[in-house]
């Protein structure tokens, strides 16, 4: 949305070419790429450093590192009183050293794929929240940018209607008017008050949100219309809602999501399959805990190592965990195919949107166009003593109508054009190729 100011010295509100430039030059404006990249950076969900993606890499590390060696260094170190019994399942010793690793297990390889899946689910996810956030700011800069221009066409209307009371004091005194008049004027210039109010409200609180967004003062945010490119044109006859199920963050780690759970079931019924782990120990042994008593050829340095071999083959407990998780890949996968039929339907409806409200766009700028034209002549007929005073106001305040539904139209055509680039993945690209 771009509806540059130089319409309002076109519609005749007075504000002349100089006194705008120094407004913008004072305003200390921030660009919407800009507000992007501080709104990211800010919010630090970026790569790595959002929790729920580091955690779920994190799980993938570890299933996939069962396939290492786990080194464990100890003592248990403790008193015998007869036979030396164990302490935590290991004979007491002065120092010991295990170390275990899966060497075959079809269950552990199902665990990695889908711990692998998962943190792709996250990486999805991400994306979907940095999406939102850059259609959070893209919004909040858009509709600021509104509220400003609005607030800049008050502003010249307040003091044309001041103007005009003015006059109307004059030609009421010289007995060309009646008083009612007078009332009538100022009854139009409370009401742009209260639109300016109501605007002055609006962008206070956009204002503060894209602070909070962006992390800087509130004071320095000012917009810079140029610095918002030209939203795409959409054609009605191209299958955006097929694109959306292909690239939507959101249904790409449904997808994940539910591929994860599939590994899950899957790795848990291999878990009644047969394993083998490769397993070693050393420990250093003491005099004191009676073992050259029992044991005739004791030795203080002593060490195993072998393959462990696992067949379970009476294993309820399993069986059930494998059946709940079945069910849970099951209620997944119905999930991922939701959030699919979910983004196809919106984006269709999106795109018919985007449609009508283009056609809304066009209408009020039709409207427009024509009360600046009824401006126009209504202003000649007063210049050529033909036309009164209150027709030329009249005039002026359907241009000010027609221009603000304007603005609205564009505005309500640019939120559903963002969300459809959202929805079809190419927001963020939109986004920064501005200045």
């Amino acid at each position: 949305m771009r509806l540059v100011l130089c319409r309002i010295l076109h519609a005749g509100y007075g504000l002349s070419l100089i006194a705008l430039i120094a407004t913008c030059a004072a305003a200390q404006t921030i660009t919407l790429r800009r507000a992007v990249e501080l709104t990211l950076s800010h919010s630090g969900v970026t790569g790595m450093a959002d929790p729920d993606q580091a955690r779920a890499y994190a799980a993938y590390r570890e299933a996939r590192s069962a396939y290492l060696p786990r080194l464990v260094m100890g003592s248990g170190i403790g008193g015998s009183y007869g036979f030396p019994l164990s302490l935590e399942n290991a004979a007491p010793s002065l120092f010991n050293v295990t170390s275990q690793q899966v060497l075959f297990s079809p269950a552990q390889k199902s665990f990695v794929r889908s711990a692998n899946s998962g943190y792709q689910s996250a990486k999805w996810q991400g994306q979907d929240q940095r999406d939102a956030l850059i259609q959070d700011a893209v919004l909040t800069y858009v509709e600021l940018n509104k509220w400003n221009q609005e607030l800049d066409l008050l502003k010249a209307e307040l003091g044309n209607n001041q103007k005009m009371e003015h006059v109307e004091q004059e030609r009421i005194q010289a007995g060309v008017d009646k008083p009612v008049e007078l009332n009538k004027v100022k009854l139009a210039t409370a009401r742009v008050r209260m639109r300016m109010a109501e605007a002055q409200g609006s962008a206070d609180v956009m204002r503060l949100h894209l602070a909070q967004l962006t992390g800087l003062p509130v004071e320095e945010l000012a917009t810079d219309p140029n610095s918002i490119p030209s939203l795409p044109e959409f054609k009605q006859d191209e299958d955006l809602a097929r694109k959306a199920m292909q690239v939507n963050p959101a249904v790409k780690a449904a997808e994940q999501q539910a591929v994860a759970k599939r590994f899950n079931a899957e790795g848990e019924y291999k878990s009644l399959l047969p394993s083998v782990d490769f397993a070693a120990q050393y420990a250093l042994l003491a005099n004191f805990n009676n073992y050259d008593v029992y044991i005739r050829n004791f030795q203080h340095h002593n060490a195993t190592g072998g393959l462990v071999f696992r067949l379970p083959f009476f294993y309820p407990v399993q069986r059930a965990r494998a059946a709940e998780a079945k069910a849970e890949a099951i209620r997944s996968g119905r999930q991922a195919e939701e959030a699919k039929q979910k983004v196809s339907l919106e984006t269709l409806r999106l795109q018919r949107i985007v449609q009508q409200l283009a056609t809304s766009v066009e209408v009020a700028q039709l409207e427009y166009d024509l009360a600046q034209s009824e401006l126009q002549a209504a202003q000649v007929r007063v210049q050529a003593e033909t036309g009164t005073l209150r027709e030329e106001q009249d005039a002026r305040g359907k241009v000010e109508q027609t221009y603000n539904a304007l603005i609205d139209a564009n505005l309500a055509l640019d939120k559903a054009r963002v969300q459809l680039l959202r929805n079809t993945g190419e927001l963020e690209q939109w986004a920064l190729r501005g200045k």
